[in-house]
């Protein structure tokens, strides 16, 4: 693949933009589901689950926070060193928090995905279910585009 034509600042302006477009994707689907979890303790039938389903339930919303803290956090920085001249920073610290907040993006998923088959039909199916998104994830998220470097 050729060299692109452009200075060392309009690469990070380029990098910047395509990691805004990336996080718009990834914010929409954390904070759906972190407000789909918020509202779980409210429900009638909540207080009706195990003490298992009630820590996966923590351990599934505090993964979504940590997800959400991450994957919105550039957009407090650039407001922070907006016009400041720290875009190849910006860039990298943001690049970092969002494959952070990906890794506990997946997790709270499987997570939710685990603690609503586990009620639904049982412990078994979670397990199973949740392995295969898990294993999923992993091959689509990760093992994938490193296969493709």
């Amino acid at each position: 693949m050729a060299d692109r034509d452009e200075t060392p600042v309009e690469r990070y302006d380029r990098n910047w933009a395509e990691l805004l477009q990336e996080l718009r994707v990834a914010q929409t689907g954390v904070q759906f589901l972190f407000a789909f979890l918020l509202t779980l303790p409210f429900n009638n039938r909540f207080g009706q689950v195990s003490p298992g389903q009630k820590a996966t339930y923590v351990a599934t919303i505090v993964c979504t926070a940590i997800a959400t803290v991450c994957l919105i956090a550039p957009v407090s920085h650039h407001r922070i060193l907006f016009r400041r001249g720290r875009k190849q920073e910006l860039v990298a610290l943001s690049s970092n928090l969002a494959g952070i907040g990906l890794f506990f993006l997946w997790l709270s998923i499987v997570g939710a995905i685990f603690l609503i088959f586990e009620v639904v039909v049982g412990t078994s199916w979670a397990i199973a279910v949740g392995a295969a998104f898990a294993v999923a994830f992993i091959g689509i998220w990760y093992v994938l585009p490193a296969l493709k470097r």
